[in-house]
């Protein structure tokens, strides 16, 4: 695994439903085959509180913070690694990652296949890209930076912008890097009352830094930006609904869809880059 020692990281989740978990996330050759572990919490009222139980739980020096319906192809962890010591070399004092973060200039940097928009989202930096906000699908943690993630937030949303902003209010760095892999998530109707219930408190906490552009949303202190979201949402439901893929489908085969069967070979390169 590259510059990190064996056993170096651990994969984390929050899990409601184990046939979502053992079709997607736990079928990944890396946790299926026994190379990586797979600690999943169950029954959190938040995620804040599944993640920092994660890592109460764990003592890998880096930690993956994944949704159960993601899929890692083959490959994918050694990718990691290799990905993670090009960062140490950028920033010696990274604290996160992600797969897909929203860059400084508000740019989506990828790239991961998303089932419920039916295509693959984000461009591909060849080097780490510094962000403002990374999606929750998959969040790399740094053990040593000290940061956890805020109980107070309440629900399952918005936390992967919290945790940037923390490591940035910190001096530390975010970045996204290029880890192909599937969320195979299923459609999304709307942005639910738990969602803005997270929107307004990140809208507290962190006033004085915003605007602050999330994967779907910007929040600055007015709020405007919800209520437009709520209206978008409705009138393009009908778009959105034809675009969702199938989540049925075996993500192995989304991942071949999208030359991401094995990763190896890209691990390798970028090692040696």
């Amino acid at each position: 695994m590259g510059g990190w020692a064996e056993g170096g990281i651990v994969i984390a989740a929050a899990s409601h439903d184990a046939a979502i978990l053992e079709a997607n996330l736990a079928r990944s050759p890396c946790i299926a085959g026994g190379g990586v572990g797979l600690h999943v919490e169950h029954g959190a009222p938040s995620a804040a509180v599944a993640y920092n139980r994660a890592l109460d739980a764990t003592s890998a020096p880096v930690v993956v913070f994944a949704h159960h319906d993601v899929y890692l192809p083959h490959g994918w962890e050694d990718l990691l690694a290799a990905r993670l010591a090009t960062l140490a070399r950028h920033d010696p004092g990274w604290a996160v990652a992600g797969a897909y973060g929203v860059g400084l200039d508000g740019t989506g940097w990828g790239p991961v296949w998303s089932t419920s928009l039916g295509h693959v989202v984000g461009r591909v930096g060849l080097q780490p890209v510094p962000v403002q906000s990374v999606d929750e699908l998959l969040i790399v943690l740094r053990r040593d930076s000290g940061l956890r993630f805020d109980p107070a937030l309440p629900g399952f949303h918005l936390y992967g912008t919290d945790i940037v902003q923390s490591a940035r209010a910190a001096g530390r760095g975010a970045w996204a890097l290029a880890l192909p892999l599937v969320h195979n998530d299923g459609y999304k109707d709307r942005l639910g009352p738990d969602f803005a219930q997270g929107f307004r408190h990140l809208q507290r906490k962190w006033r004085r830094r915003l605007p602050v552009r999330t994967p779907v949303i910007t929040i600055a202190w007015h709020g405007l930006h919800l209520a437009r979201a709520a209206w978008r949402n409705r009138r393009s439901r009908p778009v959105r609904q034809a675009l969702a893929a199938d989540t049925a489908t075996d993500p192995a085969a989304w991942a071949a869809a999208c030359g991401w069967s094995d990763l190896t070979a890209a691990a390798a390169a970028a090692a040696r880059a």
